[in-house]
């Protein structure tokens, strides 16, 4: 019998099970998508129940289909959606208190523009990191107890649990509450620097402590399996990271200077800042990036709130291919876009320009405009907003990105990943493991029971497997970039026009 960590990734689109061995072999991974919610323009939800129900059939699944035993797994790690926001009973069941409201969710931008116009904003960055914007936790559970007066009475009383992802999961399999720092650094109500929940910041947002889970660090034990699907009792959580982060880790971007960017439901870069939060100038997020054996480093992040999603919706919104992946044959039947530019801000846009009322814009188009040119300006979308937040990062840090590591689904796109190379002007490298977001889990979970040794160890154990440099002159490169700034400079004056 081997020895093995079992990595839980539950994203946005779908959960994904890992299990992985000593010397980062992938020996089974399943994928299992569930239902989105839209009930308005601009509202995303997701039921807690169909959450844990993909939860349990990906872990069923990976043993079914690994023929391993879950009597092998040594240890458990989680990562996350993060600032999604979940609400549900503290009891025995964690029985979920309506459906929770997804990072995406842009229900809450008055109320976050309210907040900006009392001159707030830049007093919250200072001990958040973070700005004013409905990406984030806070206001989300400020409107649901808004709403309903009967819950934020439960609420006063203690019988109401609030988390993120990763804390509501961790609930359901092992009836413990808690969450972890890089969760924490994300939900607007955690100071940055002490790494706690901030009273002046739950006053503001109206929030009872009592609903708020103690902040561990990210590699500690959690708690152990009790009536977790198919998996024994008693086995260790020693593990929690949110999705950027957990990528972060997995890519062995453990120096400070070291970056990567996450291509899923959105794009995320996240750049190592060390020991010291940096604090951005030019519209990135300060974050934590992990606390291990109580040192936190920290990190400067950008997202892109959709990537992986605009392939989705040409896929299942305008019916353009079956699968995701065909994409790339499409995109590169053409030689170019054909003057086409798709500004992929279908839920608003995030940095560096933080739009939250922005809508998708597709310009350029003729009577000679195919599917195809919309699939290639589709991907290039995707990489020129990835490219503004790697230029944003290195202003604030003050030196050049030299390499990127990539990782997720739409990184296997050779196409994406050679022209986001090309209008980057940066060495791309791309993992061996695609999933290094469950990786990441799955080595702070194997760190947490010395299952490795330490960072050292994992560095020589990573691999590689692509790099992509620039191939593009420098006049094609100018006149790219000056197209999609005129783009964006559309979307602003549309979305100030509402």
């Amino acid at each position: 019998m081997g020895s093995y960590i079992l990595a839980i990734d539950q994203g946005t689109t779908g959960t994904t099970a890992l299990l992985i061995d000593n010397v980062l072999n992938i020996h089974g991974k399943v994928n299992h998508e569930f239902p989105q919610h839209f009930p308005k323009p601009g509202w995303v939800e997701h039921d807690l129940d169909e959450i844990w129900r993909s939860v349990l059939k990906a872990v069923d699944d990976v043993f079914e289909t690994s023929k391993i035993s879950p009597k092998e797994v040594i240890a458990i790690g989680i990562t996350n959606q993060r600032e999604t926001t979940c609400l549900w009973k503290r009891d025995d069941t964690g029985t979920a208190l309506g459906k929770a409201i997804v990072w995406q969710d842009r229900r809450t931008a008055d109320f976050c523009g309210k907040l900006k116009s009392l001159g707030l904003e830049r007093k919250i960055q200072k001990k958040t990191g973070l700005l004013l914007d409905p990406y984030f936790s806070a206001s989300k559970i400020q409107w649901r107890l808004k709403q309903d007066a009967s819950l934020l009475s439960l609420a006063k009383q203690g019988k109401v649990c609030f988390g993120t992802i990763e804390s509501f999961l961790l609930y359901r399999m092992s009836g413990e509450h808690k969450t972890d720092v890089t969760n924490a650094s994300r939900t607007l109500l955690m100071d940055l620097k002490n790494c706690e929940w901030d009273d002046d910041l739950l006053r503001l947002f109206k929030v009872p402590k009592s609903m708020l889970p103690p902040i561990c660090d990210s590699s500690v034990l959690y708690g152990k399996t009790k009536n977790f699907g198919k998996l024994p009792d008693g086995i260790p959580i020693t593990g929690m990271i949110g999705d950027q982060q957990a990528a972060l880790f997995g890519q062995a971007c453990f120096e400070k200077g070291a970056a990567k960017c996450t291509y899923g439901t959105g794009a995320f870069a996240l750049l190592n800042t060390g020991k010291t939060p940096v604090f951005s100038k030019h519209g990135m997020l300060t974050t934590v990036s992990w606390k291990f054996k109580n040192q936190v480093v920290y990190g400067l992040e950008g997202s892109a709130f959709i990537a992986g999603a605009a392939v989705q919706w040409l896929r299942d919104g305008l019916g353009l291919f079956e699968r995701s992946a065909d994409i790339e044959n499409l995109a590169t039947s053409v030689e170019d876009c054909g003057g086409v530019v798709f500004v992929p801000a279908l839920s608003g846009i995030g940095a560096p320009h933080w739009i939250p009322g922005a809508t998708g814009l597709l310009t350029g188009l003729t009577r000679g405009t195919s599917e195809a040119h919309i699939a290639r300006a589709t991907l290039e979308g995707i990489a020129f907003q990835v490219n503004e937040l790697l230029r944003a990062m290195a202003k604030d840090a003050n030196a050049k990105l030299n390499p990127v590591k990539v990782d997720g689904g739409a990184s296997e796109s050779n196409f994406l990943m050679q022209f986001q190379s090309d209008i980057s002007q940066i060495p791309v490298i791309r993992s061996r493991i695609i999933e290094t977001t469950a990786l990441g889990a799955g080595l702070q979970a194997g760190l947490g029971i010395g299952f490795w040794s330490g960072l050292e160890e994992i560095t020589q154990k990573w691999k590689a497997e692509r790099s992509f440099s620039s191939q593009m002159s420098a006049q094609k490169r100018k006149e790219k970039t000056a197209s999609w700034d005129r783009a964006i400079k559309a979307v602003r004056l549309l979305s100030a026009g509402k």
